[in-house]
């Protein structure tokens, strides 16, 4: 299977370094400034007491030129209209396309350029991070890659993905409903994501002062009404797992979004809370908290794009 992995991050460069280790025909489609810092070093991972490199092999978008067996995207919602056109050369009629971002719109713009029947859902849920000299850094065991066809039908060619990402060392379940679990995924992201943004502090922070206990669970039941008005209730054990992220004493836990934000970077707002509160004003569901956590990082978006034209 010819596998191209988009992106060399933290998400995309731990499941396609993890891919190139077990042998399979895996190519990155990365950046001219990445792809020198990844001849120079090689794809690194290190943490949790280990560190091991892969060689991989690398192409910019000048040179694609055919398609793929599978193509992982694994990019920021900044990047995606211009991944979607740099990847087009890459997908052909047999091409199975599994995003691995947060939230539900990118499934919408990748239907409208490639149609439906070539795009699955995929919800990604690993711990890693790119440190400051570009390696994947590993924060915890898990490397959970769940995936399927939008239809809910297990096909072949979703078996052959499954065998090949097993194989690899993934954990790669194939939900009963992908979009249904791309919900949940989303319902968690943005909880975690307000709790820790709107406070400005890890989770540990926010639940060790007076009043900081209320806030992950209020955020969760806005998040959780919006998927439920949509038809995508939250289980209750999967409620229990997402408070128990956030409601954790102590805890030195944030997202990537809170990296991006203190790190004075672009952010996904748009993409995973502003999607969200205006189909929850759609569904007629009340979100104020989450309306909130929406403004504050639209104001830090304002003012990074105002740097950056500076």
């Amino acid at each position: 299977m010819k596998i191209l992995v988009v992106g060399a991050g933290a998400t995309g460069g731990y499941f396609g370094a993890l891919l190139a280790r077990a042998g399979e025909d895996v190519t990155f489609l990365v950046r001219p400034a990445r792809a020198a810092a990844l001849r120079e070093r090689g794809l690194r991972v290190v943490g949790r007491d280990e560190e091991w490199t892969v060689e991989p092999r690398l192409v910019t978008a000048d040179g694609l030129r055919e398609p793929y067996d599978l193509v992982l995207l694994s990019v920021k919602s900044t990047g995606l209209d211009r991944a979607i056109e740099d990847v087009a050369p890459a997908v052909g009629p047999g091409t199975a396309v599994v995003p691995l971002l947060n939230g539900l719109a990118h499934i919408d713009a990748l239907n409208a350029r490639f149609g439906a029947s070539a795009v699955l859902g995929g919800v990604a849920k690993v711990v890693t991070t790119l440190d400051d000299s570009g390696d994947v850094r590993r924060l915890a065991p898990l490397a959970h890659l769940a995936f399927g066809e939008q239809d809910g039908t297990v096909s072949a060619r979703v078996e052959r993905i499954r065998k090949v990402l097993e194989g690899a060392g993934i954990d790669a379940p194939v939900p009963g409903d992908v979009l249904t679990a791309m919900w949940h995924k989303w319902v968690f992201i943005t909880t975690f994501g307000a709790v820790t943004s709107l406070m400005r502090g890890t989770v540990g922070d926010v639940y060790d002062v007076p009043g900081g206990p209320a806030l992950g669970p209020a955020l969760l039941d806005e998040a959780a009404a919006v998927a439920a008005a949509a038809g995508h209730p939250v289980p209750e054990e999967e409620r229990a797992a997402t408070l128990a992220v956030v409601s954790a004493s102590g805890s030195p836990m944030v997202p990537s979004l809170y990296r991006d934000l203190t790190a004075g970077r672009p952010t996904e707002v748009e993409h995973l809370f502003g999607d969200l509160t205006a189909r929850a004003r759609a569904l007629g569901v009340a979100t104020p908290l989450l309306d909130l956590a929406t403004l504050h990082l639209r104001v830090h978006q304002r003012r990074v794009a105002a740097a950056a034209g500076a």
